[in-house]
């Protein structure tokens, strides 16, 4: 069974964690809310069931599940079944693309950057929300991978490795933020998000193409 095919089998167990860690959920929304941009034209790749799309107002998404596209679709997202690698859209179509927990499903990351980097206007931006390896969460995550239905196949990634593919793709002035600073299990309200990442589990950072 390949990543795809687990999201495509799996597409209730997605959806119910969701509903198990509301707070956690919301906590990581709001952290990539801070840092959107309030106007242009954006997709997500990676786009799930529309879990962060609907909320933060992107119409567009990338989704290489079938099952995950038709309930985005039912959320209101105009879905196109590919994969981030390789993105059926002309050069600089967007002012922003948005990655969350994708990044470790991705078959080739460099080549996905790259083509989000294509596919972005000069002076657009990237947004990659994900959990960060060298956190006591990412740490977790890789402990008991092979008992997570979605993990066992995911190649999770530090800080420092995300940008310095990001800096391979050409992107440049990159920002940082982070929230999640508990145990999952102990989160019963809204974290906050503040600059930086070290300390939060969940990092959003950002980049520009110039």
């Amino acid at each position: 069974m390949n990543k795809i095919e687990i999201f495509e089998k799996y597409t209730a167990k997605y959806e119910d964690w969701f509903e198990r860690n509301p707070w956690v959920y919301q906590s990581e929304l709001k952290a990539i809310k801070q840092k959107l941009p309030e106007i242009g034209k954006g997709v997500e790749i990676g786009v799930g069931t529309g879990r962060f799309a609907k909320p933060l107002g992107i119409r567009i998404g990338i989704e290489p599940s079938k099952n995950m596209g038709v309930i985005a679709r039912s959320n209101g997202i105009e879905v196109v079944n590919a994969k981030a690698e390789k993105l059926p859209f002309v050069d600089s179509k967007f002012d922003f693309v948005l990655m969350v927990t994708t990044v470790c499903f991705l078959d080739d990351i460099q080549a996905a950057f790259k083509e989000a980097f294509r596919a972005t206007k000069a002076k657009g931006r990237i947004f990659i929300g994900f959990v960060d390896k060298d956190t006591n969460l990412g740490k977790a995550y890789q402990e008991c991978k092979n008992n997570n239905v979605f993990y066992k196949f995911a190649k999770f990634y530090s800080v420092e490795q995300i940008v310095f593919y990001l800096k391979k793709a050409g992107y440049v002035k990159f920002e940082f933020s982070q929230t999640i600073f508990k145990d999952l299990s102990e989160i019963n309200e809204e974290e906050v998000a503040i600059e930086g990442y070290g300390d939060g589990s969940f990092v959003v950072i950002s980049a520009f193409k110039q």
